[in-house]
């Protein structure tokens, strides 16, 4: 007879979550380490929770969840979660869900967000849970084996220099994600950019490769950056490329990915990936340039809790 439990996760359940997350995703740059250090986030209003399933005793998947901040929309949660496939159709992720949805209302959320991979079965498993459907991001790779562009010349008056320039005060770095991030594609706006959750969520993180992640500086003022997440092995992860409004359509966000890629061919790195938003056409056309190729892609499904 077959035992389900869900439960609150432990440090020691973070080889077997970090496996349920990679199953079949190559093109996911997470590490161990990093789930222990998410689950022990405790910002101000995200009420981060990790569940985790265990199936006869072994922890087969997790679900992770909270409340969005960063925005002035109130009630909404997000839930992302993974089973290894062996152990799917056994209840786990149900099981997953419901503790997730549980805790998120418990919190004022009304509106879940879930992303879920571009597959038959999860798409199924969504819509048969009171998800609908919403918008397409698509995942791209490259072998850093491969030869890079040749980059047009820096355009004076502009840098490119490590994000670590700025280990003492990284405020300027904030304030273009906080810019930039205003249009970024998708149904929540995030127009409350917050500078001490910044630093706790990104700044910190132990994934952060601050020699890795380029800022673009015209007449030594930060105006694009790419931030990058590496696994301490050989993959890196383009976690989120930035520019600020009026420094748009001089080519820095290219420049900087492109340094940035350079940098890691140089260092040993083998893996490169990056997500973007399938609306987001000026990104898909320099991730296109640099060489990434389509290899997956995920769609936002959402459910309402009030009803």
């Amino acid at each position: 007879m077959t035992t389900l439990i869900i439960r609150d996760f432990r440090p020691d359940d973070a080889e077997a979550v970090a496996a349920a997350h990679r199953a079949g995703r190559e093109h996911l740059v997470q590490t161990p380490e990093m789930f222990v250090w998410l689950d022990a986030q405790q910002a101000k209003g995200q009420h981060y929770r990790t569940f985790v399933a265990e199936l006869d005793g072994r922890v087969v998947g997790s679900v992770r969840c909270g409340v969005v901040t960063g925005t002035t929309v109130t009630g909404i949660g997000h839930a992302n979660g993974s089973v290894l496939p062996e152990y799917r159709r056994r209840g786990a992720f149900t099981g997953l869900l419901a503790a997730a949805e549980r805790h998120l209302a418990g919190h004022g959320v009304t509106e879940v967000h879930s992303w879920v991979d571009e597959e038959p079965g999860p798409r199924a498993f969504a819509l048969a849970r009171g998800f609908a459907e919403g918008r397409t991001a698509h995942f791209g790779g490259r072998d850093l084996a491969r030869p890079l562009p040749e980059g047009p010349p820096l355009p004076a008056g502009v840098e490119l220099r490590p994000v670590s320039d700025w280990a003492a005060d990284p405020h300027p770095v904030f304030l273009v994600e906080a810019d930039a991030i205003r249009d970024e594609p998708g149904e929540v706006p995030m127009d409350a950019a917050d500078y001490e959750e910044w630093l706790a969520g990104e700044w910190h993180r132990p994934a952060l490769d601050t020699a890795l992640s380029i800022v673009a500086v015209v007449d030594g003022r930060p105006a694009a950056f790419t931030a990058v997440h590496t696994d301490g092995a050989d993959r890196y992860w383009s976690a989120f490329t930035a520019c600020r409004r009026e420094f748009r359509g001089r080519g820095l966000a290219k420049l900087a990915k492109l340094e940035s890629l350079r940098l890691a061919r140089a260092a040993g790195l083998r893996h490169a990936y990056t997500s973007n938003d399938a609306t987001n056409a000026p990104m898909l056309a320099i991730n296109e340039w640099l060489g990434y190729e389509r290899c997956a892609s995920e769609r936002k499904f959402i459910k309402r809790l009030d009803g």
